[in-house]
């Protein structure tokens, strides 16, 4: 009988802002959306602010095979746990990533307890690769990572969601995004510019510039995400609006 030489889509890339400083990323759609299947699908639970300003909702995240590919990853997931697990690990014991560094998420977030707690799983058995993250999901983690994560899981709480306010710069490694490098100095906070691993590596606090997309800058203005959501009322939930609409939100309760 002829072998059979099937191989699972391979699901670790490289973007175009990580490939330069050899970081491999991990992506599933961001937000919300609708698989092919017709399954809806939340995977940024608590979105803030950021929701209306998320880079991971345009350009090259919005084209077809982009979000195809990040769709086909969620689907795997929810369709078989235990098998992807098992297809993660096996592409991170490739030899190419011992010593490499792998971002989950440039798109997405930890949707569900038992995702997360698969996440240490993963990094538990490959030891070899640095896993890294950012989150708006504080609780989730002080309840699930906090005690259990092994040594090579890292995150950094990133402002601009709704439980920014569980975040204590004090005790915990945070981000916020900025308008520009300079207001990021200005503040007295570390700049992840060189490369991204000083968000998760070097000191914190650590001040991310904002992306160049121009119907973002102009809603964000010169704000970082931590004043914008400070500004809006405790609890409200992200809108799920095409990434073009920079409406405000209607007044009243979401």
């Amino acid at each position: 009988m002829p072998r059979n030489t099937y191989r699972p889509e391979r699901m670790i890339t490289q973007n175009r802002w990580l490939r330069p400083h050899g970081i491999h990323n991990f992506s599933i759609p961001a937000l919300a959306g609708k698989l092919p299947d017709g399954r809806r699908y939340v995977t940024c639970e608590q979105a803030g602010v950021c929701a209306r300003a998320c880079y991971a909702r345009t350009g090259t995240f919005r084209f077809p095979q982009v979000l195809a590919k990040h769709e086909r990853n969620l689907a795997r997931i929810l369709d078989d746990l235990e098998k992807w697990t098992a297809d993660i690990i096996a592409e991170l014991r490739a030899p190419k990533f011992d010593g490499a560094a792998l971002r989950v998420h440039d798109a997405g977030d930890f949707f569900s307890d038992l995702y997360l707690s698969t996440w240490l799983e993963v990094a538990r058995a490959t030891p070899g690769t640095l896993i890294y993250c950012y989150t708006k999901e504080i609780s989730r983690f002080e309840r699930i990572a906090v005690p259990n994560a092994p040594e090579n899981f890292r995150w950094i709480y990133s402002y601009g969601g709704r439980e920014d306010h569980l975040i204590d710069p004090t005790r915990h490694r945070v981000a916020d995004v900025f308008p520009t490098e300079e207001a990021i100095a200005a503040a007295g906070w570390h700049t992840n510019a060189a490369t991204d691993l000083d968000a998760v590596l070097g000191p914190s606090p650590v001040g991310m510039r904002q992306n160049h997309i121009p119907h973002i800058q102009r809603l964000v203005g010169d704000r970082t995400f931590r004043e914008w959501q400070a500004s809006r009322p405790r609890g409200r939930r992200a809108v799920n609006r095409s990434p073009d609409d920079t409406r405000p939100p209607k007044s009243g309760p979401p």
